[in-house]
């Protein structure tokens, strides 16, 4: 069997290999941080929220510690700490789980299906039982003012990296530095 440290380093290479984009912060392979995206056909799709990992000694037998950086409207994350509830990572957790389980199964699932009836952020949960379409609205809201992609350090350029620049993008922007060409 493989030692935890060869396991966390599996894990995270496993991460980073997925397109995750992900910044150690610090020389071990304990804490980093993961771009996540919200899921698409949620009122969270189109937030990128910076998650903080912190990997304990025992890992994979015992559980990661997963907070969102920026604000996130959900009756499962606490709006101050970021802190999520989430029993699959709190309770539940099995050395057969991955990082890349994490950040395309648990947190999306989080985010498609709240449980209002186990909260950490009584208003949102509350608000979410009694008006749905508001409890959306709120959560559409919290999305543009802290989870744009400038919210969690990635450049615009790293995001619309498909789309092509336009004629007038490309033509001005070397002629304006360099001038015009020499006959």
């Amino acid at each position: 069997m493989s030692s935890p440290s060869k396991r966390r380093e599996m894990d995270l290479m496993k991460l980073m290999m997925s397109d995750y984009k992900v910044e150690m912060i610090n020389d071990g392979m304990q804490e980093f941080y993961v771009h996540f995206h919200g899921p698409n056909d949620s009122p969270y799709h189109g937030g990128v929220w910076r998650v903080r990992v912190e990997l304990p000694d025992a890992y994979p037998y015992k559980s990661p510690s997963i907070g969102f950086i920026n604000k996130i409207f959900h009756p499962n994350v606490d709006e101050m700490s970021g802190s999520v509830c989430l029993d699959v990572i709190n309770q539940t957790w099995s050395p057969m789980f991955d990082l890349v389980n994490v950040f395309e199964v648990f947190l999306p699932q989080l985010l498609l299906y709240p449980n209002p009836s186990d909260p950490l952020n009584g208003e949102a949960a509350a608000l979410m039982m009694r008006d749905r379409s508001s409890y959306e609205q709120r959560v559409k809201e919290y999305c543009e003012k802290y989870a744009k992609p400038e919210d969690v350090g990635a450049a615009p350029e790293e995001i619309s990296s498909d789309e092509e620049m336009s004629e007038d993008e490309y033509d001005s922007s070397d002629e304006a530095v360099a001038g015009p060409v020499d006959p």
